[in-house]
């Protein structure tokens, strides 16, 4: 979509967006429709938000779409929403490529089928080397999952105790070749950062919209990008501190 004439992008865009994509079924009961419509529809609206993250110049995007609390929902919905993922690949995987998408994965996929796993480990070599934006897809994935494997991983590299510091635990994070996020977005309203990044949005700033994902398009993203630039980030400092530093 092009810009208006009119229309002036914010001076500060974050490098990172992560969004929690809430609402899908709260949207769909609205409409009389089932939960698995609502996710399809949100998956559908995804597609709008990636083209506005460039638009934008936003360099990197990861977006919550399975956690690991999730496999307690109903088995149709769980299978469905497997099934997306799946569906989603064999779709949107070469326009991705082509558009200059470069796409990860944070989680576990050991639940996924093989042939599932070997279709989203394709599409990460696939685009291993695309810098347009990178979309980061959490699948079966915990924050606190996350920070456990983390400690595993450094008692298997014999790490010791005086070696360990904060720039150490970020190098075992799933995310370590990303950026901390600068935005956290959530729709639906809900307040709540529901184990998603729980390390890496520490010093993060948070956008709540009452919106759900589905309805969350370029022109919400584009507010809280507006919302973002008028804020001075402290990271625990006092008011205009880092400027000074």
């Amino acid at each position: 979509m092009t810009k208006s004439n009119e229309e002036k992008l914010p001076e500060k865009i974050p490098t990172h967006v992560a969004i929690i994509m809430d609402g899908n079924g709260r949207w769909a009961r609205a409409r009389g429709l089932p939960r698995l419509a609502g996710h399809r529809a949100g998956v559908e609206n995804l597609r709008r938000v990636i083209e506005a993250c460039v638009e934008f110049g936003i360099q990197y995007l990861t977006i919550y779409a399975f956690s690991t609390e999730n496999w307690d929902r109903p088995r149709a919905e769980v299978r469905g929403l497997i099934n997306i993922l799946e569906d989603v690949i064999d779709r949107e995987l070469k326009e991705l490529h082509e558009n200059g998408v470069q796409l990860r994965h944070i989680g576990d996929l050991e639940p996924l089928r093989p042939k599932l796993q070997e279709k989203v480990r394709h599409a990460i070599e696939l685009t291993r080397d695309n810098r347009k934006l990178v979309l980061t897809v959490a699948w079966n994935y915990g924050g606190r999952a996350e920070i456990v494997h983390a400690i595993q991983k450094m008692l298997a590299d014999g790490i010791s105790e005086g070696e360990i510091d904060e720039e150490l635990v970020g190098r075992y994070l799933f995310t370590a070749e990303s950026p901390d996020p600068d935005l956290v977005i959530r729709t639906s309203g809900e307040l709540r950062v529901s184990n998603f990044l729980i390390w890496q949005s520490a010093y993060s700033e948070w956008y709540i919209t009452p919106t759900f994902w589905p309805d969350f398009g370029r022109e919400e993203l584009l507010q809280a990008l507006c919302d973002y630039s008028q804020r001075e980030r402290r990271f625990g400092r006092v008011p205009g501190a880092i400027s000074q530093s």
